[in-house]
Order: C-alpha cells, then sequence, then structure tokens
C-alpha cells in the first residue's frame, strides 16, 4: 500500500510539472499552427480557441481569435468577447483557392447580416473599402493568411500574406463588426463560433 501511494504521488508531480509545457504547445487545426501566444503591436496576445470554417463537407479555412494574454478569464460568450477593450487579433490561413472579391463580399453580407440597421449605414464606407482591399489580391490560395487586428490608438489593420493593407480603419466600431461574423446571431459557421469562443 505504501509504495502504491508513493508512486501515485510520484505521478501526480510530473504530471503537474509537466502540465505547464503541454498547455504552452501551440494548437494544430486542420494542419494550421496557431500559437498560444504572440506578440502584437508590442502587446501579448492569448489564443481564446481557433477551428475549421466549413462549407458543407469542404474545408474553406483555419481561423484563431487571441485576446490580451492578461485577462483574468478567457471570453467565452460574444457580449464579454466584444466588450473587452484591448487589442485583439483574427487570424485566418486558407485550406483552399478562393476568389478574393468573393470573400470580401461574403464579409460585407455577414457584417449586414449581424449588426443592427441603425449602426450599418455608418459602416458602409469601411465595408466597401474593404471589399477593395480582397478585390486587388484576385485569389487567396491554400496557405495564405490574413490578420484583422484591433489596435487602441490606431484602429483595425488588415493584412494580408503579411503586408498591411493600407491605413488603419478608424472607426472604433468597425472591428467588432467584423467580428461578429465569426460570433454574431447569424455567424458563419455556428461550431466555429463556440471553437473560437472556447466552447467546443
Amino acid at each position: 500500500m505504501r509504495d502504491w501511494k508513493h508512486k501515485l504521488r510520484t505521478q501526480v508531480f510530473w504530471l503537474a510539472l509537466c502540465a505547464p509545457a503541454v498547455w504552452a504547445q501551440d494548437l494544430d487545426v486542420g494542419g494550421v499552427r496557431f500559437e498560444r501566444r504572440l506578440d502584437v503591436g508590442g502587446n501579448t496576445l492569448a489564443l481564446n480557441g481557433a477551428g475549421i470554417r466549413y462549407k458543407a463537407v469542404f474545408k474553406v479555412y483555419a481561423a484563431g481569435l487571441y485576446v490580451p494574454a492578461n485577462l483574468a478569464t478567457k471570453p467565452s460568450t460574444p457580449d464579454a468577447l466584444l466588450a473587452v477593450s484591448g487589442p485583439r487579433r483574427l487570424a485566418i490561413t486558407m485550406l483552399r483557392e478562393i476568389d478574393s472579391n468573393e470573400l470580401g463580399k461574403l464579409f460585407t453580407r455577414g457584417v449586414e447580416d449581424n449588426v443592427p440597421r441603425s449602426e450599418y449605414a455608418k459602416l458602409v464606407p469601411g465595408l466597401i473599402r474593404m471589399g477593395e482591399v480582397f478585390a486587388r489580391h484576385k485569389r487567396l490560395m491554400p496557405g495564405d493568411t490574413f490578420t484583422i487586428d484591433w489596435l487602441p490608438g490606431s484602429g483595425t489593420v488588415i493584412s494580408v500574406k503579411g503586408q498591411p493593407q493600407g491605413e488603419p480603419f478608424k472607426e472604433p466600431e468597425f472591428f467588432n463588426a467584423l467580428l461578429r461574423i465569426w460570433v454574431g446571431k447569424s455567424p458563419a459557421d455556428h461550431l466555429l463560433k463556440e471553437a473560437l469562443l472556447g466552447t467546443r
């Protein structure tokens, strides 16, 4: 009995010792690696959740959502996520070829489906500009990436293949409007919504 208890205590000790290293590992989603922590504009962000956007049975892209690493608890509801005032990032890696212009139109439609009519009119100039950003790239291929960052004091920065696309979008509500495409009441993919919120 004594030996058995000693072995159990030893196993628990090593599990506790190794746990931080396990949790610190990057997350693999559909072959796409999402870092658990990363630096965005001098801010440390932590992965809130990640998942795959499906269309029928086809994988379209993998998406990861980052929030400030110093939050007391990870936001697990849309309201909690949209209330975060610090920097955030949505990182997307394509898993199949797609027409960039069509993707921009889908994002615009996603905002329209998830933002109150009273707010939508104010977002139209930004949405038009965003559509132009994606239209310039013609097609996105498997492995291509883009990020949407909210940087307090600067605005929303869209980067395609690691390159920022023009000046930040200054409207403070623009980032949350885009975020609602994935976590709003009519999300692009309900399972992806749960994954980004860390509830799946």
